[in-house]
């Protein structure tokens, strides 16, 4: 009978047959050794039986990367994506297949290694990319001790034996054809195999957040400092500066032109390099613009009040107008470190939905809702006020913005996060894209429970690290009422 087996298990092997075998593993080929050995009479075979054997020969599988894994892999490096390999394959074989994807394997390191580092696991992380003949659990270790690190961890895998360092994640990510047990461990599927759908995601998911700190930053500053402009108000006006009603129809006209960010265009630089939330950011920024919207308010008061000498009808009008119209355009010098318009463009719809709600703003005093929203037609000397001052308001962020840049300071690493008991505990991808098999349709060869302790297979499975850097821009806003 033939037995496929390990070197180990028989009796003599030909030199030729090693020099063979050590060329087809340099040159990233799997292999399987053949060999047998005559049991006469024997009605049933063992593990115990495998031993004295004579080898025959050995079998030669192809099986070479995607065409596209090397591009797709170097687009994650240009996102500041560290890549490492986890398989349970030859390190030989490993080393050649990542050489042949660009990815510079140096030591190869295996489970045994693994092992020996002991607490110096991190170091061996940090200067290794490939790991060879590692077990489950030594997946799951290498996730873990990597995001011990302060690192975000994402952990692609497909297999059985993948599933414990699924869970151990930040991310865990399967395909749709993988096992049961990998697809119910991930946090999401990929319908096709392919490297650039991560990258795609990783992209789209910056400049979601990039657009999402945009109004953040907005809201947050602009309340801190309208709290300044409405306190400072009550001091010295017999009246409120504006209506609960006026309020929410600013507030509401407000965050109508704020609905078009997810539209806006993201700076390169945004999107090139991983970024976190980062509250001690938001809160200097809060504090450092909020006040400069103040400034603006306060003039508005001063030439309502000793240039028209308004009423209470007028001064809330006036107000308003400003208000509204300085918050909504300043979007336009806070959405980006560069200089705006010149040297980075906002999208058509973000531009219209500023310039819409400020005109809609400007003429409502003139129309028949005027009356009822408490309004009153304004002089045309106010408009051409109002202009200066969100001329001298916009010129004056901008210069706060480049001092802000350089004397921020960001944390040397943010800190680690906390997970609450039960993160993650009902994480199942699968059932969103395709029906688990009942135990009845299951395979007759298909356990039920997996075994977690055997030792990795062929698999390969991917950990993605995002390194850290500091939270992107800060953006000035002066926002809501």
């Amino acid at each position: 009978m033939a037995q496929i087996c390990g070197f180990q298990r028989c009796t003599a092997i030909p030199a030729a047959a090693r020099t063979a075998l050590e060329a087809e593993f340099a040159a990233g080929h799997r292999v399987i050794a053949v060999a047998a050995r005559p049991m006469p009479g024997a009605s049933s075979i063992t593990t115990a039986d495998e031993h004295d054997l004579a080898f025959r020969g050995i079998l030669v599988f192809l099986d070479p990367p995607k065409p596209d894994a090397r591009q797709a892999l170097q687009r994650l490096a240009r996102l500041g994506i560290t890549v490492k390999i986890l398989t349970g394959d030859n390190p030989v074989v490993a080393a050649k297949v990542c050489a042949d994807l660009g990815l510079p394997p140096g030591q190869v390191a295996t489970g045994a290694d693994i092992d020996k580092a002991g607490d110096q696991l991190g170091d061996l992380l940090a200067r290794t990319t490939v790991f060879a003949r590692v077990s489950p659990e030594h997946k799951a270790q290498i996730v873990r001790t990597q995001r011990a690190a302060g690192t975000d961890v994402a952990f692609l895998g497909d297999g059985v034996n993948d599933a414990v360092a699924l869970h151990a994640a930040d991310v865990g990510i399967s395909v749709d054809s993988a096992t049961d047990v990998a697809k119910d461990a991930a946090d999401v599927l990929l319908l096709e195999k392919d490297l650039d759908v991560l990258a795609d995601g990783v992209v789209g998911g910056r400049r979601i957040f990039a657009n999402t700190i945009k109004y953040v930053l907005m809201g947050t500053s602009s309340n801190f400092g309208n709290m300044f402009s409405a306190a400072g108000a009550s001091i010295f006006l017999p009246f409120l500066p504006m209506t609960a009603s006026q309020i929410l129809l600013n507030n509401l006209l407000y965050d109508t032109s704020q609905l078009a960010i997810p539209t806006d265009e993201v700076d390169p630089e945004l999107v090139a390099q991983p970024t976190r939330w980062d509250i001690g950011f938001i809160r200097k920024f809060m504090i450092f613009f909020g006040p400069i919207s103040s400034i603006f308010d306060f003039a508005t008061f001063g030439i309502m009040l000793w240039v028209f000498h308004a009423g209470p009808a007028l001064f809330r009008t006036g107000w308003f107008v400003e208000s509204l119209a300085t918050q909504t355009l300043v979007i336009f010098v806070i959405r980006t470190r560069r200089v705006p318009f010149f040297r980075s463009r906002p999208s058509v719809p973000m531009l219209l939905a500023a310039l819409s709600v400020v005109t809609i703003g400007a003429l409502l005093p003139f129309t028949p809702l005027a009356h009822v929203l408490g309004f009153r037609p304004l002089p045309g000397l106010f408009f051409v006020a109002l202009a200066g001052i969100v001329v001298c308001y916009l010129v004056l962020i901008e210069i706060g913005k480049y001092w802000f840049y350089r004397l921020y300071r960001p944390p040397a690493a943010p800190a680690p996060r906390h997970r609450t008991h039960g993160y993650r505990v009902r994480r199942r991808a699968a059932r969103f894209t395709a029906r688990t098999l009942r135990p009845a349709q299951r395979p007759a060869n298909t356990p039920e429970t997996p075994d977690f302790s055997a030792p990795s297979s062929g698999r390969w499975s991917i950990v993605a690290v995002e390194s850290r850097v500091p939270q992107s821009q800060p953006r000035a806003s002066k926002g809501n009422t």
